[in-house]
């Protein structure tokens, strides 16, 4: 008998009514138009990053160039004539580079995952825009006031 009761309750579902519906649409709506928001904000956020990061990488590029060129002639002098001076400036210039390499080496992963999060938001965006464009296609398709047809004459009747 339990299972009869089960199968009587299986049948008698319940209806769901036309405002809890509605409710779920208009839900489902603001939320697509929430996310667009966050979306667009987050794409502004890393971008702003991915700039200061490339601002930074071309900095420490710079001044590792520069550095590696002031260790070349500070090596050619310290070659040319070994004091304790030279070496002192020597050992300052690698030290100071060996400081950019790791800033580099720090900044490397930082910019890569950055350029990955905004690609992959940015995939987002499209899609987001693509859903809320089609959506209100859609409803301005299916708001369209009915087109009112004018009655048609009586036809007259042969006297």
């Amino acid at each position: 008998m339990p299972q009869a009761k089960a199968k009587a309750k299986a049948k008698a579902k319940k209806v769901v009514k036309n405002d809890a519906i509605e409710k779920s649409i208009n839900v489902v709506m603001s939320t697509l138009s929430d996310a667009g928001v966050d979306c667009e904000k987050s794409i502004l956020v890393c971008t702003k990053d991915a700039k200061s990061n490339l601002a930074a990488s071309k900095r420490l590029s710079k001044k590792r160039a520069a550095l590696s060129k002031r260790k070349r002639t500070t090596a050619a002098r310290l070659k040319k004539t070994p004091n304790a001076e030279n070496r002192k400036a020597a050992k300052a210039v690698e030290k100071e580079l060996a400081a950019v390499k790791k800033e580099i080496d720090k900044l490397t992963p930082i910019k890569s995952a950055n350029a990955a999060e905004l690609a992959a938001l940015k995939v987002t965006s499209r899609r987001i825009n693509a859903y809320a464009g089609v959506l209100e296609r859609a409803d301005r398709v299916l708001n369209k006031p009915k087109k009112k047809r004018r009655k048609k004459r009586a036809a007259k009747k042969a006297a």
